[in-house]
C-alpha cells in the first residue's frame, strides 16, 4: 500500500495526496497516518519533490471535502428522521426518540468543539460528520472546523514525516494502534451502555 500511495504522490503530486485524504476518509483501510508521513517524506530535504505547506494544504483540504458525503446522509436523515427511527426500531439498542434528542441538543452546544478536536482523533475523524449532519449544523461552519482540526492533524503527521525522513512509516506503527484502542473503547463503552440502559429498564419496569 505504501509504495502505491508513494507512485501516486509522485506521478500526481499535490493532486495525489488530496483524493488519498479523500479515499482515507471513505475507506479506513487507507489511514492519514501512512499518507501525510509520507507526503512530508516527499517534500523533506532528502527527497525536494514537494513544497511541506503545500502538502498539508492539499491533505487538508481532501480531508474536509472527504467528510461531505457523512455529513449529507446525516443532514438527509436529520434529527425527525432519527427520532423515529429510534422511537421504532431502536429498541434492541436501548435508544430511544428522547436520547436522539438529548444527543442532539449536546451537539447544538459542543459541536463546533467536537467536529474541531474530533477531526485530530483518530478512530472517530470521519464519523463526527455524521451527528454535525443530522444536527443541522451549518455548512460554513462544518467546513470551517474540520479544516481547522483537519490541517493541525495533517500538520502534525506531514511535520513528522519530514524530518522523520526514510523514518517516517515510524508513525503508522505509533498512531494505527492508538486508532485500534480508541476504537476498541468506544465499542466496549457501547456495550456496557447497552448493559446499563437495559437493567436500568428491567428495574423500573
Amino acid at each position: 500500500m505504501i509504495e502505491w500511495m508513494l507512485n501516486l504522490m509522485n506521478q500526481m503530486g499535490y493532486l495525489g495526496i488530496f483524493l488519498l485524504m479523500i479515499l482515507e476518509n471513505l475507506f479506513p483501510p487507507i489511514p492519514s497516518e501512512l499518507i501525510m508521513p509520507s507526503a512530508g517524506f516527499a517534500a523533506s530535504p532528502e527527497q525536494g519533490q514537494l513544497n511541506i505547506f503545500g502538502v498539508v494544504l492539499a491533505g487538508a483540504l481532501g480531508s474536509v471535502v472527504g467528510t461531505l458525503p457523512l455529513y449529507y446522509i446525516g443532514k438527509v436523515f436529520g434529527e425527525e428522521r432519527a427520532t423515529a427511527w429510534a422511537d421504532r426500531y431502536g429498541k434492541w439498542l436501548t435508544v430511544s426518540g428522547e436520547d436522539i434528542r438529548k444527543a442532539d441538543d449536546w451537539f447544538d452546544q459542543h459541536g463546533t468543539k467536537a467536529v474541531l478536536f474530533g477531526r485530530m482523533v483518530p478512530g472517530i475523524r470521519s464519523l463526527l460528520s455524521l451527528p454535525a449532519g443530522v444536527s443541522g449544523m451549518p455548512l460554513p461552519k462544518f467546513l470551517l472546523y474540520s479544516f481547522l482540526g483537519s490541517g493541525i492533524w495533517a500538520g502534525l503527521l506531514a511535520a513528522a514525516g519530514y524530518f522523520l525522513g526514510e523514518n517516517y512509516d515510524r508513525v503508522e506503527q505509533y498512531v494505527g494502534p492508538a486508532s485500534k484502542i480508541i476504537l476498541g473503547a468506544l465499542a466496549l463503552w457501547f456495550v456496557w451502555w447497552i448493559i446499563k440502559r437495559r437493567r436500568e429498564r428491567a428495574q423500573g419496569s
